[in-house]
């Protein structure tokens, strides 16, 4: 069992009185425990998980004193913001196959293939005999120079194109700008080939996986990606998203090239070269398959602390409610995938930052507490937030996010996802430095974890916002064994029904970083300052654009900012 502790942090405010800030590993526990239940069977949007874990999330706002912070309905604030979305599902198994041959056969949902239900609004999926086209990386980005269409005409074909950046496994074979090397960028990410094969009228994409690139394992990409379905309510689906979205297997994707006369490796070679054509495969697919579509309604969770002086500008705390529901069972026929360290950490962490902050002196601007939904179905709670903000983006100073935390033992460092620099960044390193601990990069920029948390759509835009990651140096054991328990984790529970909680967790490292982003919080919300990001990164014009709101002042611009 996990020994209790409570951490006791007096912290002196520099407008008010000495405050003791309490972060209780038992009362942290109890939220893990009650979000993972079986219960509340999994979190999925719109289901009674869904149901029973904002009921608790609004119970335990209220029990800590926090005023509801959602949408104003009838002239009253409620605790929650109704996010409509898109949900899809498919009734019965839908059938795939290949022509063409070597390749020829049918190909397994969930084993050889992971197709999505259809996201366009249609009720069933028909092609017959639709040409595939090996297209690359799927990326049309003209600021490296790079196209891998040529102007090839795909209209109703469809692309097999692979995961991540054309130089993640090697240099750019004839020179020229690239993509960073193993830091993915948004171009490397699966949503932007959907988006591109949508913008080019192809029909649909088949992904190839592979674990290193993708970053995670098969199993993950099968338990994502044949349960329901959700996006947010579009005005024109089809713009956003081709008729069929899938994955294939390494062994899928295998015959195929095979087919073509061509081993993996050398497609690989073949798409990391800037003067690369798609190549259409002597191969043919056929899918038939029917789906309910229907608008259905989950929620945000919001609750605020009104600032003393300065209530209109707002520091958020954010982390996910939802997690994935009920799906394909695993070897031991469980189908409930639980989401105790995603998210029911992060939600946890959040709640408990409520309770502190209510517990103290009032700070000068608003503090919120958001607890988004359906992040796992691609950051749509965040997205339909960004888009329908409660409370103006312009004003907002920061947005702290946890996805997961701390579950094997403080750590000697700490993270955050992704490389970008910006002034909330050098805030936490500073604050770290107190507890004698040492920022470390994104050691797995490859992944592209910026983009897969629901601070991304806040930087969108232009809103300074970070994803806070535990660091891997344990006090107990070091760098090997942070290592080896993350990996551990991806590898066997990452969306997957073991992520269950565990009563062997060592929750003393969430409360140490619980309270190094308290103190960041808290001196950003007692500040007049406003954090932007480095001048060469891609948000800060989104963020300037705005600056209008807070009064047309300069940012402060701290060395990180400076780029």
């Amino acid at each position: 069992m996990v020994r209790p502790f409570i951490l006791l942090a007096a912290t002196a405010l520099a407008t008010g009185p000495v405050a003791a800030q309490t972060f209780s590993i038992p009362r942290i526990t109890q939220d893990i425990k009650t979000l993972s239940d079986d219960s509340l069977t999994g979190r999925g949007p719109a289901t009674e998980g869904e149901t029973k874990t904002v009921a608790y999330l609004v119970q335990q706002l209220k029990a800590a004193g926090v005023q509801p912070g959602g949408e104003v309905v009838n002239g009253q604030r409620q605790w929650t913001q109704r996010v409509p979305l898109l949900q899809s599902d498919w009734t019965g198994s839908p059938i795939f196959t290949l022509q063409g041959g070597s390749a020829a056969g049918r190909l397994e949902q969930g084993t050889d293939i992971a197709v999505r239900a259809p996201l366009t609004g249609a009720s069933q999926l028909r092609l017959d005999n639709v040409p595939l086209v090996f297209a690359g990386y799927g990326v049309q980005a003209p600021e490296r120079q790079w196209d891998d269409f040529k102007g090839v005409d795909v209209r109703g074909k469809i692309l097999v194109v692979f995961i991540n950046d054309p130089d993640f496994a090697g240099p750019i074979a004839d020179g020229g700008p690239d993509f960073g090397g193993k830091a993915m960028t948004y171009y490397g990410r699966w949503t932007y080939k959907y988006e591109q094969a949508a913008k080019l009228g192809a029909a649909g994409v088949m992904i190839v996986h592979e674990d290193a690139p993708a970053s995670y394992g098969w199993a993950t990409v099968k338990n994502s990606n044949t349960n329901t379905m959700f996006d947010v309510v579009r005005a024109d689906p089809s713009a956003a998203h081709p008729l069929m979205e899938s994955w294939i297997s390494k062994a899928t994707a295998d015959k195929l090239f095979a087919a073509a006369g061509m081993t993996l490796d050398q497609a690989h070679a073949a798409a990391r070269r800037r003067d690369f054509r798609p190549v259409e495969l002597p191969v043919r697919f056929s899918a038939t398959g029917n789906a309910t579509a229907k608008t259905i309604t989950s929620y945000n969770v919001a609750g605020i602390l009104p600032g003393r002086s300065r209530p209109d500008e707002t520091v958020i705390y954010t982390a996910h409610h939802d997690h994935l529901g009920i799906g394909l069972p695993d070897a031991n026929g469980d189908r409930i995938y639980n989401g105790a360290l995603d998210n029911g950490v992060g939600t946890a962490h959040v709640l408990e930052q409520a309770r502190a902050f209510a517990k103290a002196p009032r700070t000068d601007r608003s503090v919120v507490f958001l607890f988004v939904a359906a992040e796992e179905k691609g950051l749509l709670g965040s997205e339909y937030y960004v888009s329908n903000p409660l409370y103006p983006l312009g004003k907002t100073a920061g947005v702290l996010n946890t996805d997961g935390g701390s579950i094997y033992g403080p750590a000697r460092d700490f993270s955050i996802s992704g490389s970008a620099k910006l002034g909330l960044l050098d805030m936490l390193i500073a604050e770290g430095r107190k507890q004698g601990r040492t920022y470390s990069p994104d050691e797995r920029v490859e992944a592209g974890y910026f983009f897969r948390s629901d601070h991304f759509p806040f930087a969108k835009r232009g809103v300074p916002a970070i994803s806070w990651r535990s660091g891997v140096d344990l006090v107990d054991g070091g760098k090997e064994r942070g290592k080896a328990l993350n990996d551990a984790y991806t590898a066997k529970r990452y969306h997957q029904p073991d992520d269950e909680y565990d009563p062997s967790w060592n929750l003393n490292g969430l409360v140490q970083d619980a309270q190094l982003l308290h103190r960041v919080g808290r001196d950003l919300a007692n500040s007049a300052a406003w954090p932007n990001w480095s001048e060469d990164s891609e948000f800060r014009g989104a963020r300037d654009t705005t600056a209008a709101e807070r009064g047309g002042s300069t940012p402060t611009r701290t060395a990180g900012e400076r780029g």
